[in-house]
């Protein structure tokens, strides 16, 4: 009964039914909620520095002396590893002077593939990365996703995320001062520090809720966006672009989507064309296809490019653009086939809505989107989604506990 009571509370006098039935809808989901919002808050929370951490455990292979001279031609570079029968597949090439190259190999002896760090200006290979706290991070990774509970874990994490977007909008219904007034306002946005412990508990809960609520449910929908395909579908439908098909697909949608299937089919077909012609002579070096990119793509920028295969006959490059107001990481591609010539060429800022953000889908809701700043900003997000179900539960537990009786003085 006592139970009852303290998770249905009496409606006060001069509270509409409507905020009296979010604040109960808000109790209720929040107790439900609490812990996997906590656990997956905390682990976003640690995951957010993972590359940074991992870069600085390595530091003395990541960071090398800034010369002032460019970079060592890449063909060079290849020819190193070729000379140490290592067939280069991919080049990481940083956006900063002294940081490493880092390239994938495989060994033409053994077929084991590996990582290298190398010194850009010397071509020396530094050596592998030591990847133990990668397995720490993946076990984050997998607690943040599943709770290390396989695929039911994922259903209850998918879950929470979804009440935990209820939590934030009617949080932010519950916060709305009943009138706009100076204390109301003050109440509504600032911490009284000096207070009692109760009382900055209650404020920590309510302002910095509200301070964080934009961010938080930014990372929640982009977390439902991975979780549920139904989110995805729907968002990406939001956005302008095609749902999943269904049997119930009108036939505007189904020709668009076979209009997409012809596409790719003659893409694949293209591409296998490219596989036969494969001499040696036909193919064009590494720099000339920096050469070409840069042409393209005139900024400077962190790069990715994968070299041809037996599956896969082109250059394909990846550059990161930051050249707009925001600073965002915005990846532009571009491939070209073995003789350098333009095959392909996706400006991010070209591509309809929704397929910008599919591209930007995940570093929006890790935090990469703009670097070190919104790490840090994702990181303070974060913690104030860790400490919600905390400040709450210790608002309920203090009004639910029973005040001490005050002791009668003897004359």
């Amino acid at each position: 009964m006592q139970l009852l009571q303290s998770l249905i509370r009496k409606k006060r006098k001069a509270e509409s039914r409507f905020k009296y039935y979010t604040g109960i809808l808000h109790l209720w989901l929040g107790l439900l909620s609490g812990i996997v919002v906590f656990i997956v808050s905390l682990t976003g929370g640690i995951y957010t520095f993972k590359n940074q951490i991992i870069d600085l455990y390595n530091y003395d292979k990541v960071y090398v002396q800034e010369e002032h001279k460019p970079f060592l031609p890449l063909d060079e570079i290849r020819i190193i590893f070729q000379n140490q029968h290592l067939e280069v597949n991919q080049i990481n090439i940083p956006d900063q002077k002294d940081k490493s190259l880092i390239i994938a190999y495989t060994d033409t002896k053994t077929l084991e593939s590996g990582t290298y760090y190398v010194n850009p200006y010397s071509g020396k290979i530094i050596g592998t990365g030591n990847f133990g706290l990668a397995n720490f991070f993946e076990i984050i990774l997998q607690l943040h996703k599943t709770l290390l509970l396989g695929g039911i874990g994922k259903q209850i994490v998918g879950a929470s995320i979804l009440i935990f977007v209820i939590l934030l909008i009617s949080g932010l219904i519950l916060w709305f001062p009943k009138k706009w007034k100076r204390k109301q306002i003050q109440d509504a946005l600032l911490i009284r520090w000096k207070a009692k412990f109760f009382r900055i508990n209650y404020d920590l809960h309510n302002v910095l809720g509200f301070y964080a609520f934009l961010l938080l449910m930014l990372i929640a929908i982009t977390g439902l966006y991975v979780s549920y395909p139904w989110v995805k579908s729907g968002l990406i439908v939001a956005l302008g672009g095609t749902p999943v098909l269904t049997q119930d697909a009108d036939e505007e949608t189904k020709a668009e989507l076979s209009s997409k299937f012809a596409e790719v089919l003659q893409k694949m077909v293209e591409m296998e064309s490219e596989k036969a012609d494969s001499t040696p002579q036909t193919s064009t070096s590494i720099d000339q296809i920096m050469t070409n990119v840069h042409q393209k793509l005139n900024y400077e920028g962190l790069t990715k490019i994968s070299l041809p295969n037996e599956n896969n006959p082109r250059f394909q490059v990846q550059k990161i653009n930051q050249e707009n107001w925001l600073g965002a990481h915005l990846p532009d591609q571009i491939s070209f086939n073995k003789k350098g010539e333009l095959k392909e060429l996706e400006l991010f800022t070209d591509k309809p809505l929704h397929k910008q953000f599919i591209e930007i889908s995940l570093p929006l809701h890790t935090g990469e989107i703009m670097g070190l700043p919104s790490l840090i900003i994702y990181f303070l997000a974060t913690l104030i989604g860790c400490s919600l179900p905390i400040t709450g539960f210790i608002i309920w537990w203090k009004k639910n506990t029973p005040k001490p009786k005050k002791r009668k003085h003897s004359k």
